[in-house]
Parts: structure tokens; sequence; C-alpha cells
């Protein structure tokens, strides 16, 4: 086996071993809670939902590049191939799109009672199933570069200016206007979501400062704990974001512009690299930060006087 196929597959084996048991976690955790309470906060719906598709982002591409790295699977034909590329860019965009939805219902969950902000956050609530059938199709119709394009390497005999390498597939684009195209689509879905969970995270952060300020004014230095631990979490969250998934778009865009770069698989493998890690990281996030998970995961099934207030101190 050549030394950098090891290495490949030793990279995807450590996103498969962190991500799938970890998401699997959080969304035990979740159904355990739900079976206890018999329903789920908005927030947690959300984060079970965002569980949910970054298992899927591991499990279906994480997984069948480890497999074929070291020559245990041969699951990489035409059909193998394009569905292993259609699910992975499904999944991939949906997690983008479901942590702006959590960024966006914890904002609005600061806003005072009784404002149109928080009228908003009651809607938001109201129509979650909506939201998430709405991302659904949206993501689904614009991965379906995916399925029309995607071929098996041994299937492809004729390459052209406009084939992407992806080591076990070429995704073999008919023109330049439609990889282009594909090209700017991609980007622009996943800037935007990326843009506003930033600016929500910022309004958050605002928030907290003030709110952590107040608390020390009035109970002396030993106020504004909660606060800014909550507050570490959401930067946490962002610069990860912001980070991995700026350097996959990065690359994206290094790849449209450079044929050298679609003849080899290393800038391909690099993209899946980063954007698979915050799937395979983001379960370690949610467990540390989150109280209902944390209470699940230590067998804490004695239910609380109190119901616990929804807000984004509580869910992250």
């Amino acid at each position: 086996m050549p030394s950098e196929m090891f290495v490949r597959g030793m990279l995807y084996l450590s996103l498969t071993v962190l991500g799938v048991p970890g998401n699997a976690t959080v969304i035990l955790a979740f159904l355990l809670l739900l079976y206890q309470e018999r329903r789920l906060l908005p927030s947690d719906a959300i984060v079970l939902h965002l569980a949910f598709v970054n298992l899927l982002v591991v499990a279906a591409r994480c997984l069948p590049e480890t497999l074929a790295s070291f020559r245990l699977s041969g699951i990489f034909g035409d059909v193998g191939c394009k569905a292993v590329i259609f699910v992975y860019r499904t999944s991939r965009s949906l997690s983008i799109w479901l942590t702006f939805v959590l960024s966006a219902y914890q904002c609005l969950s600061i806003a005072p009672p009784g404002s149109r902000w928080a009228h908003l956050r009651v809607l938001l609530a109201q129509y979650l199933g909506l939201v998430f059938l709405i991302l659904w199709l949206l993501n689904t119709c614009m991965s379906s570069a995916g399925i029309l394009f995607s071929f098996g390497t041994k299937n492809v005999t004729n390459l052209t200016n406009f084939d992407i390498n992806v080591q076990f597939c070429y995704v073999n684009f008919p023109s330049k206007l439609s990889i282009q195209a594909n090209g700017a689509s991609q980007v622009g879905r996943d800037v935007v979501p990326m843009a506003l969970m930033t600016l929500d995270s910022l309004i958050i952060l605002v928030f907290l400062y003030k709110h952590s300020q107040q608390a020390k004014d009035l109970r002396g230095s030993r106020g504004g704990g909660a606060e800014r631990r909550a507050a570490k979490v959401v930067v946490a969250l962002v610069t990860l974001y912001v980070v991995l998934y700026g350097v996959d778009n990065g690359l994206w865009v290094y790849t449209l512009t450079s044929r050298k770069a679609m003849e080899s698989s290393l800038i391909s493998d690099l993209r899946v690299f980063f954007a698979s890690l915050y799937a395979a990281l983001s379960p370690a996030v949610v467990i540390a930060s989150n109280r209902k998970v944390n209470s699940r995961l230590r067998c804490d099934v004695k239910r609380k006087p109190v119901e616990e207030k929804d807000t984004c101190l509580s869910t992250v």
C-alpha cells in the first residue's frame, strides 16, 4: 500500500472513530430525553437533527473512504460514487444550515418578552418541522449534480478539462459553464448561513457581555460565571465552523480556478477532511456544554422539579 494511501486512510479512520460514536451518543441522549419527557424543546430538536446530519456526513463519506483506502471494500462504482457524493453534499450543507437555525433560535431567545423578535421565535418553534422540510428539499435539489455527473474512476475513459478528481470517483461536468454555476451555487449556499450565524453569535456575545457586567455590578466579582461559560461555547462553535468551512470553501474556489487542482485528488481530500472535521468534533462540544445530554449520559433519570429554561445558556 502506498504511504499516501495509508495516511489518507488513517485520517479518515480518525474522523470515523470520533464522529460516528460521538454523534450516535448525542442522538441516543436526546431520544432518551424524548422517551422520558414525551417532548423535546425546539432547541433540543434542532441539536438532535444536527447530530443526525453530522452522523450522515461521517458515515456516508469518511467510512467508505476509510474502507476504500485500506482496500477493504470496492463500493466506488458508478452507483456508489453517485450515492456517496450526493448524500455527503446534502448532509454537509444541511449541517451548515441547521447550525444557522440553531444560532438564530438562540439569538431570538434573548429577545424581551412581548417584542416582535420574541414573537418570531414562537413562530420558528411552531413551524420548525416545516423549516426542516424546506431545508431538506432545498439542499437535496442543490446537490443533484452529485447524481448527474459522478462516475467511478474505472468507468471514466474520456477525461475533459471539466473533471474533478475525488480519488475513487470523478465528477465529470459537461461544460465550463456547468462547473462554474455548480461551484458558485455551492459557495453561496455555504457562505450565506455562515455569515448569518456569525452575526447571530456576535449578537449573543454582546448580550452576554452586557448581562455579565450587570450581574457583576449587582453581585460582585462572583457574578456572570454561567454567562461567560456560555459565551465561550458560542465562540468555540462559531470559530470552529468559520475556520473549517472557510478553508473548505477556499479550497473549492481554488479547485474551480486551477486545472492542476482538478487533476489531483489532494485538494478534494483536504476539502472533505476539513468539512468532516466539524461533524466529528461537534458532538464533543454538545456533550460538554449541554446539561440535558450530560444528565442522560450520567444515567440521571431523576426528573427535576422545575423544567429547565430553553435559552442560549441551556443549549448550544
